[in-house]
């Protein structure tokens, strides 16, 4: 979904938008959109500088990284992305300095803002280091691959490393010598 920044004519303008989930959708995902999200920004306009300030929420299906169940993960967060126009030396791949206001700063070309990337951006920025179902989430059986909060398993939870098994047959001769 593209914002037409042709059509803008006040410095200052309000949106509200929704944006279907399978727009959304990704082929390397970390995570599958639910719900459709929804925006609601302001853009500024200074000459051919954008600043979009606002929030986006929807929810998005993690998988756990203990018990690799999905869960759901609902996302609000808010945003200020400014977006300076896209030059023929930026298109063209020419090395530049980047200065420090560039550093939170995106780019538009063909006076059109993709909302869809804005929104993929926030929800990668949202997500979290280590995703848990729960966080007393007991996770998946090293042994045998039962989900712990399921069920219980009769795998030990001693494991012996077996490159050392030489060594244990040296020290259990010492010890009935």
């Amino acid at each position: 979904m593209l914002l037409d920044l042709s059509h803008l004519r006040r410095a200052d303008e309000h949106f509200e938008r929704e944006i279907p989930a399978a727009d959304l959708a990704g082929e390397d995902a970390a995570y599958r959109v639910l719900l459709p999200a929804r925006l609601s920004f302001d853009v500024q306009k200074d000459k051919n500088v954008f600043r979009l300030t606002g929030t986006v929420a929807g929810e998005l299906e993690l998988a756990c990284s203990r018990c690799l169940e999905p869960y759901r993960f609902p996302v609000a967060s808010t945003f200020d992305q400014r977006y300076l126009p896209q030059t023929e030396v930026a298109a063209e791949g020419a090395e530049h300095e980047v200065g420090a206001d560039d550093l939170d700063a995106s780019f538009y070309k063909e006076d059109a803002i993709d909302l869809g990337e804005l929104v993929r951006e926030q929800f990668y920025l949202a997500l979290p280091m280590k995703p848990l179902c729960t966080d007393g989430c007991k996770g998946l059986c090293a042994q045998c691959g039962t989900n712990h909060n399921l069920s219980s398993c009769a795998c030990t939870a001693a494991w012996e490393d077996p490159r050392l098994a030489p060594l244990k047959t040296l020290r259990d001769r010492r010890d009935h010598a």
